[in-house]
């Protein structure tokens, strides 16, 4: 959610940081800050985005070899300067920043207060400078102050601390929020997210749960939070800063659906061995294991919730295993019914998603097995599984997900796949059939990108409409809430996705003359009924776009626009059928002037609960 860097070295730090903080935009903020040491601890924040502190910085001299940086999305208080981080304690020789919230914030800034402590923001973050303030007075360092400190805050955070007195060293910390350190030469960095880190190194080490960082220029310690030193691996990333750019695009929104392809060949690559049998090596769960699953759980949020709903489908299809699928934030608070038998698919783009953590974490207390399905590469969701299945959607800046939701399902079918292989479900030549199918989809989905002109003209047509409705049936139906997610995400028009049966139990009476029904109507087991479903809204005055398969002759009769798409499997179908839905929302969103990189109020990554 929040953006964190920080940088210890010979160079200066601040540009450093702030370059940082700009890869680290699509997260989504409210306020930007920086706090630089040198003779000296020198703050700077700013509300609104980074050009404001840009701005602010232009008419101030901050140097300093050691300085971080953060960009809020506001929690406790509201936008505004005041409320930016980093944040000092009384003296001014500490600095704080954070992502995460402190749960006891309250208890502590009454208690801190009552202690003769001055608080000057609204936020839960101002309380652990204090804290960190107290305890440097009873600790020899700032890494035990750090520590003492943590001992006394409820909730998740990522922390990052400086101070005056130790002006060679930046202590950070993680309970839930990620956290990472970018590996250099004669230099080091802290972050939230590897791409704020590419431009100087590609060796990054990800901070485990319960651990805290000593950063400074020649070297990097992390201990546990009784101070003991833990063993630690970095990854080498296997892409660099250019992937993370716009590479000609307008937007990173626009560039990256026109990425799925690439991302869904990169997904199943090296899928197969020699003998065309499945081969999910980091999945890291026994065949006998999972011979012995009786049920599966799904657990996601948003896009990755739709991709589960697919998964949901093809796992029970292909297996014949009950599946149920969940909101990861409804998940642990009604109490499900998991053992030792049953599997739980926890899928998170960034790994970080703090509903889907502790989804797993749930899921595991209860003896279940645990898959990650994620695109991040020593995220925190792949610390808590027992296995992972890794998408290769490359970095994914613009906060609407798009090639990340085709990656998910891809890599979803090949579990499911395995699972079916595994347990004996399918024969391998049907595992070998499906696969080639899902190899047929990069090139299926190049096809749908060229209807980008259609859709631009549709979109100037129903940029102005107040409400949208989508609509389909079985894989149809998550595609259809795709749909309707990322039209109100970047475009602010209310949109609603319906399973298309349910129409006549309520929503059809939200139709009425001219409101656009966005009609995802491919070949599909069900499509007479979707027909039926299209002539019910075309009677109440609807504006029916369709989604529908190359070569179908009736539905042109039927509704008001047609965007046809290739053929394909049904339960492979919403690859196919979700580009055209976000090219729709992007061009209409364009035309009413939205920021579809940074919507408003949102962030690429929900790191609180």
């Amino acid at each position: 959610m929040c953006g964190i860097v920080g940088y210890v070295g010979s160079d200066q730090a601040l540009p450093i940081v702030l370059e940082g903080l700009r890869r680290l935009e699509y997260r989504g903020y409210d306020s930007a800050g920086v706090a630089v040491l040198d003779t000296g601890l020198r703050v700077l924040k700013r509300q609104g985005k980074l050009a404001e502190l840009e701005g602010a910085l232009q008419r101030e001299t901050v140097a300093g070899a050691v300085g971080m940086g953060h960009t809020r999305w506001a929690t406790h208080g509201i936008p505004s300067d005041r409320n930016a981080h980093p944040h000092t304690d009384c003296h001014g020789r500490v600095a704080v920043i954070h992502n995460g919230i402190i749960e006891n914030f309250t208890d502590l800034r009454s208690q801190l207060e009552k202690r003769g402590h001055t608080l000057d923001s609204d936020t839960d973050t101002e309380c652990i400078a204090h804290l960190v303030e107290e305890k440097l007075a009873e600790e020899s360092d700032l890494a035990g102050a750090v520590r003492a400190a943590l001992r006394e805050l409820e909730g998740a955070y990522a922390i990052v601390a400086l101070s005056m007195d130790e002006p060679d060293v930046m202590v950070g910390a993680k309970v839930s929020s990620p956290l990472i350190v970018g590996i250099g030469e004669g230099e080091n960095l802290l972050a939230s997210d590897i791409p704020a880190v590419l431009s100087r190194t590609r060796r990054v080490l990800p901070i485990e749960e319960g651990r805290i960082v000593e950063v400074r220029a020649d070297g990097v310690v992390v201990t546990d939070f009784d101070g003991v030193e833990v063993e630690t691996h970095p990854i080498d990333i296997d892409w660099d800063v250019s992937r993370a750019q716009k590479g000609g695009y307008d937007d990173f929104m626009l560039k990256e659906i026109h990425e799925q392809p690439a991302a869904i060949r990169d997904t199943l690559a090296a899928r197969l061995d020699a003998t065309g049998s499945l081969l999910l090596d980091e999945v890291r769960t026994s065949e006998d294991a999972l011979r012995e699953v009786d049920k599966v759980f799904v657990v996601a949020c948003g896009t990755a919730f739709h991709a589960g709903m697919v998964a949901k489908y093809a796992i029970e299809h292909w297996t014949r295993l009950s599946v149920e699928i969940e909101i990861a934030s409804e998940f642990r608070y009604r109490d499900p019914v998991l053992d030792a038998n049953t599997l739980t698919l926890g899928i998170s783009q960034s790994g970080e998603t703090i509903d889907t953590l502790e989804a797993v974490r749930h899921a595991g207390r209860q003896e279940s097995r645990v898959i990650a399905l994620t695109n991040t590469i020593g995220s925190s969701i792949t610390r808590e599984a027992d296995g992972v299945l890794y998408t290769h959607a490359g970095p994914e800046i613009g906060v609407a997900a798009t090639k990340t939701f085709a990656t998910q399902i891809v890599a979803a079918h090949l579990l499911a796949l395995y699972l079916a292989q595994v347990r004996a479900t399918m024969f391998p030549h049907e595992v070998a059939e499906v696969v080639a199918r899902m190899r047929e989809l990069p090139q299926q989905v190049e096809r749908t990108l060229r209807l980008d002109e259609q859709i631009r003209e549709l979109a100037e047509r129903y940029q102005a409409a107040r409400d949208f409705l989508f609509i389909g049936r079985h894989t149809g139906y998550p595609a259809a809430l795709e749909g309707a997610l990322k039209l109100k995400e970047i475009s602010y028009i209310h949109a609603e996705g319906y399973p298309a049966g349910e129409l006549k139990h309520g929503p059809i009476a939200l139709v009425e003359d001219g409101v656009p029904v966005v009609v995802v109507a491919t070949e599909c087991h069900v499509y007479p009924k979707v027909l039926s479903n299209i002539q019910e809204v075309k009677a109440r005055g609807a504006k029916v776009i369709a989604v529908a398969t190359e070569g179908d002759e009736r539905i042109e009769s039927l509704a008001d626009h047609v965007l046809f798409v290739p053929r394909t499997p049904e339960l492979l179908s919403p690859v196919v059928v979700t580009p055209p839905l976000q090219l729709l929302a992007y061009h209409i969103a364009k035309l009413r002037g939205c920021d579809v990189d940074q919507p408003r109020n949102l962030a690429k990554s929900v790191t609180v609960e």
